[in-house]
């Protein structure tokens, strides 16, 4: 007899969690629910607030992904614009508190940029072409069916009336995003008490595109990061290439130090930051958009797998697990990974396997971990910071990796490191490594440095562009 599974949640997740079963067990039906009318091409939707701003697919989520999928989805990506980028060399970051990193020759640790869009878009037409056992419905989830003991599928609404107002299933997977309610339900069936944790920074997001200036289509992703040290609002921006010769320029602020949504604001805001550089790049560049602004950003972690009850044939993977503060780029990488553990179960066992959705969640929480530890480490440091107090684990957890962050500066060992572990291709312990605990003890051995590491060619196209105008580009 054929097998069913629901998931819920047409998002990144939602995609990657289908495309684990359907590997795994490709004789099973899979039910794709989403409250969204999903777009026909690389478009932002309603269900994914942050979907207008920066997007960084981590290395470790981009392995994930890839093993996923038996087409090729690294060649549609990159047919339709997307970039891949090293984080040792195809960079330029500064730090507030420790200046520029250096560039190394060294290419392990890669992200892919685009808009969310396009990422989606690939990824769901990718899974599609691969399975006809998958379908996508318009529906709203409002509860499951079942009990304590087992999960049997979810009470739906709005949907098309050939599926009814209740889908049975043999597997309910929740990747429903920030907006689940799945603590909700599973209090309606008796499963209470989940521990949760929120820290909140009250960051905000602001973005613009721009179109690529004329021969800067080679210049590197720049990062003006935060500073969470100096006891006032961190501040941000990023200039990412994405797919169409545009630019993607984000600037973030936590609360009190919120960029604004006007168009000459978000120019005053940028060029009020540490290092002029991101100014210096649009300042004559053609803007194609407005100012898009969301505040949805707070991290929120929900205990799932360490509820004394949890019921047989019921899982939760991505932002429904776990939300992290996106200025760390690391949700869609922990949902790619969680999909990937989803497969391996699978692989080893069977949907009905008795403790199968224990073991998926207990895995998946490893890699919530390192991207939580990485979040909330910066993210308690911040002025009228909401939520749970910081723990002891969480200061020394900032403290040392304030210390990382300076060797990381001007050290190959502890920056490799960094790499690893913010690309989720390696778990926190990787910090404690003999090379990379003697570097971030010691300190870089190279001095600080306040002038972005610039080859000749890159230095020559800001030059061009700081002195093509003198003002910043009228906004339209």
């Amino acid at each position: 007899m054929s097998q069913r599974a629901v998931v819920i949640g047409a998002g990144i997740a939602g995609l990657l969690a289908a495309a684990a079963v359907s590997r795994a067990v490709p004789e099973a039906e899979i039910v794709l629910l989403d409250r969204d009318v999903l777009p026909s091409g690389p478009a932002n939707r309603r269900g994914v607030p942050q979907g207008q701003h920066a997007h960084l697919l981590m290395a470790g989520g981009w392995m994930a992904m890839e093993s996923l999928f038996r087409e090729d989805v690294r060649k549609r990506l990159f047919e339709a614009g997307a970039h891949e980028i090293s984080l040792a060399n195809g960079m330029l970051a500064f730090s507030p508190d420790a200046g520029w990193f250096r560039r190394y020759r060294w290419n392990a640790s890669r992200m892919i940029t685009c808009t969310r869009g396009l990422l989606d878009w690939v990824v769901r037409e990718t899974l599609l072409q691969q399975t006809s056992k998958v379908s996508i419905h318009q529906a709203v989830v409002e509860g499951l069916l079942g009990d304590t003991r087992r999960i049997r599928g979810v009470r739906i609404s709005g949907a098309d009336p050939a599926l009814g107002s209740e889908v049975e299933a043999d597997l309910v997977i929740d990747a429903s995003g920030r907006g689940s309610r799945n603590i909700e339900w599973l209090t309606a069936i008796g499963v209470s008490g989940v521990q949760q944790r929120k820290i909140d920074s009250g960051l905000t997001n602001a973005t613009r595109i721009y179109r690529t200036p004329p021969g800067a289509e080679s210049f590197p992703l720049t990062m003006i990061q935060a500073n969470p040290y100096s006891g006032r609002p961190g501040r941000s921006a990023m200039v990412l290439p994405i797919e169409g010769n545009r630019w993607m320029v984000s600037a973030g602020g936590t609360r009190g130090g919120e960029p604004p949504n006007d168009p000459q604001g978000f120019l005053d805001y940028i060029a009020g930051l540490p290092h002029p550089i991101v100014s210096q790049l649009i300042s004559g560049a053609e803007p194609l958009t407005d100012v898009a602004v969301s505040r949805s950003t707070s991290n929120v972690r929900r205990y799932f797998e360490k509820s004394p009850v949890w019921p047989e044939r019921f899982l939760v993977l991505g932002d429904a697990l776990a939300t992290f503060n996106p200025a760390y780029g690391q949700g869609m990488s922990v949902a790619a990974l969680g999909a990937h553990d989803l497969f391996q179960e699978l692989v080893r066992s069977d949907i009905s396997t008795p403790g199968l959705s224990r073991r998926v969640l207990v895995s998946a929480a490893r890699h919530v971990d390192t991207a939580w530890s990485t979040a909330v480490a910066m993210d308690v440091l911040y002025p009228d910071v909401r939520g749970e107090k910081a723990t002891i684990a969480d200061r020394l957890a900032a403290g040392y990796a304030r210390r990382l962050t300076r060797a990381a500066t001007g050290s190959f060992n502890a920056a490799a490191a960094l790499w690893d572990v913010t690309s989720l291709k390696a778990p926190a312990s990787r910090l404690l490594r003999p090379a990379a605990l003697f570097a971030t003890l010691n300190g870089p051995p190279l001095p600080r440095t306040d002038e972005p590491p610039l080859q000749p060619s890159e230095r020559q196209i800001l030059q061009r562009l700081t002195h093509v105008n003198g003002e910043p580009h009228e906004s339209r």
